[in-house]
């Protein structure tokens, strides 16, 4: 084993610890709660090392690098049972690229994103190319901050029913990202995604929404004490020299 490889573990050991301490704290378990290694800076070897130290689940941000990486791991026996989700921005004309390939798209921020992915994959889906509707989230952004995409909350109310008629995806959830740097808006903007997840469930009886995509390397504790049940973790993975507070 290299030092590297014994870096990341021990870090993923500590980080597991600090995760289980806020579910505790909580009152949650495990049971639907998921640690994502965001890959989208290192190489394929250092996703090789986190997979060895136990990570299963992978983001990436450009769907070029997606494909890449999945290439680079195809028969890898140590990568049979590894998932690469899209957590990035997604442009038009890149969602064949990750269609079939991304187990997730977390990234539909708008109905026309929404449409145009959904139309793409109903198409592979009656040519027998896809096996079901594209899973994705929908981006929220509930903190109200100019520099990001996605929904805003009134938007997504008024639009979910549009939503759920697209038959080419399959919606699991929500997600968002909170203002960085301070954790008291962040527990603020996770508390509010899991206030909007609640509230359409509410208003739609038949949806179903078990994900919440949101916390990051800086906040990813405070994530899981609000509802999260996915958090999109780093640079406090693959960066040894990143402090933990």
């Amino acid at each position: 084993m290299t030092d590297y490889q014994d870096q990341i573990r021990r870090r993923r050991e500590e980080i597991l610890s600090r995760a289980d301490a806020a579910l505790t704290r909580a009152g949650r378990s495990w049971s639907d709660v998921k640690i994502m290694a965001v890959s989208k800076t290192v190489d394929t070897e250092r996703v090789l090392d986190a997979i060895h130290a136990g990570y299963r689940l992978f983001g990436e941000n450009r769907p070029q690098e997606l494909v890449r990486k999945l290439d680079a791991l195809k028969g890898a026996p140590e990568a049979a049972d590894i998932r690469f989700d899209m957590i990035g921005n997604l442009q038009t004309n890149k969602i064949n690229a990750v269609l079939g390939r991304a187990a997730c798209i977390h990234s539909i921020s708008s109905l026309h994103l929404a449409e145009a992915v959904s139309s793409r994959a109903a198409r592979r889906l009656e040519q027998g190319e896809l096996a079901a509707p594209q899973p994705v989230l929908i981006e929220v952004n509930v903190s109200g901050e100019a520099s990001k995409s996605g929904f805003d909350p009134d938007e997504l109310r008024s639009c979910m029913g549009e939503l759920r008629e697209l038959r080419g995806i399959r919606i699991e959830g929500l997600m968002t990202m909170a203002p960085r740097g301070d954790k008291h808006r962040a527990r603020e903007t996770f508390a509010g995604l899991r206030g909007l997840r609640d509230e359409l469930l509410a208003a739609h009886p038949a949806l179903e929404l078990p994900e919440l995509s949101c916390g990051m390397s800086e906040d990813f504790e405070v994530a899981l004490e609000e509802g999260s049940t996915l958090v999109r973790l780093g640079r406090v993975v693959f960066d040894p020299s990143f402090e933990l507070e």
